[in-house]
């Protein structure tokens, strides 16, 4: 999650972008053909500004989605092996009448068919709150659009709703998880599951509230929920903490049912700063070819944990497991690890 508009962005003219350079170049929709297997990568994959980053597996393709930067509405970028990124534009050049700009956050697509949602954070005319919206395009790099003349998801009573994330459950069933902004306003924020209907526009049913902040570590702000299923165990990630600082952090909770009740994991958090990585937060799960999950997530470098001193959230991959109700993550790493299976 993003509290303001970011100074720095992914070059809209283009990159060609490894685990540790930046070069010219205008960058396509889809990505360029894949380069020559690598054995091994060290992060950040992405060394640009690329908070709170969504992804997504096309094809052969995967999907990058990121907070606004100075110059797009939807930062997109395009890979053929999770190691090297091409800039590919904005994906949602067009923000909503709903919505003022600059200050859409935390993107997250999903297909629903031959039909691509994304679900984003805007700031509310009306209210001036944060609130939820949902936008459709054809193709993974869009342009996509929301049309609905108003929010998916807006608790103004809560401070708003921001960080959407979906999830489609193993009998097919679709969920929208985000949480309340309360932490704009001196209130409790939680985690809330709702249902979709059948093509991810509308929420049916009644939300679910999943966890609040109540730990020490969490501070006054739980954020940023991914859903994972692996063995009959639901697994919530989240983020917690201020996360302009080297406290940010993952943590997760499991349950035996989709609604829950979830129950936080005791070695909580599992992904913390170390070294030259701090504030490691906002994350997301990809598989790649050979079937391994991966942690998709941003951190800043220590001592650079701000807009305001030069510091950027650059996109970083550690591998994950999910295996009898534990998670565990390799990370955050600097040094040469085994590269992803395009």
């Amino acid at each position: 999650m993003s509290r303001f508009p970011l100074l720095l962005g992914l070059g809209l003219t283009g990159a060609l972008l490894s685990s540790s350079t930046l070069a010219g170049g205008s960058g396509p929709a889809t990505a360029r053909p894949a380069p020559a297997p690598t054995a091994t990568f060290r992060n950040p994959v992405l060394d640009e500004n690329f908070p709170d980053p969504g992804l997504l597996r096309v094809g052969n393709v995967y999907h990058a989605y990121s907070t606004n930067s100075s110059n797009a509405n939807v930062p997109h970028a395009v890979s053929r092996d999770l190691v090297h990124w091409e800039a590919a534009g904005d994906a949602m050049p067009v923000l909503p009448e709903w919505t003022r700009g600059g200050r859409t956050w935390a993107p997250e697509v999903t297909q629903i068919g031959k039909t691509f949602a994304l679900y984003f954070t805007a700031q509310d005319d009306a209210s001036g709150r944060q609130c939820i919206g949902v936008a459709t395009a054809a193709s993974p790099a869009g342009p996509f659009r929301d049309t609905s003349g108003k929010p998916l998801v807006c608790q103004l009573a809560e401070g708003g709703s921001i960080d959407a994330s979906p999830f489609k459950d193993a009998d097919g069933k679709r969920y929208l998880l985000w949480k309340n902004d309360g932490n704009c306003c001196n209130q409790a924020t939680n985690l809330y599951l709702q249902p979709l209907s059948p093509d991810g526009l509308k929420l049916t049913g009644k939300a679910s509230t999943l966890i609040q902040n109540f730990q020490l570590w969490e501070g006054n702000v739980i954020e940023a929920p991914t859903l994972y299923r692996a063995g009959g165990v639901y697994y919530l990630l989240y983020s917690a903490g201020p996360y302009d600082s080297d406290l940010y952090a993952v943590g997760y909770a499991t349950a035996t049912r989709v609604t829950g009740p979830y129950k936080k994991a005791p070695e909580n958090p599992i992904l913390v700063s170390k070294g030259e990585v701090a504030g490691p937060g906002h994350q997301t799960v990809v598989t790649d070819g050979a079937g391994r999950t991966w942690l998709a997530y941003h951190a800043w470098t220590a001592g650079r944990t701000s807009d305001a001193v030069g510091g950027y959230r650059s996109l970083r991959l550690d591998p994950v497991t999910f295996s009898g109700g534990r998670v565990q993550v390799a990370g955050p790493t600097l040094a040469p690890q085994r590269a992803p299976t395009p």
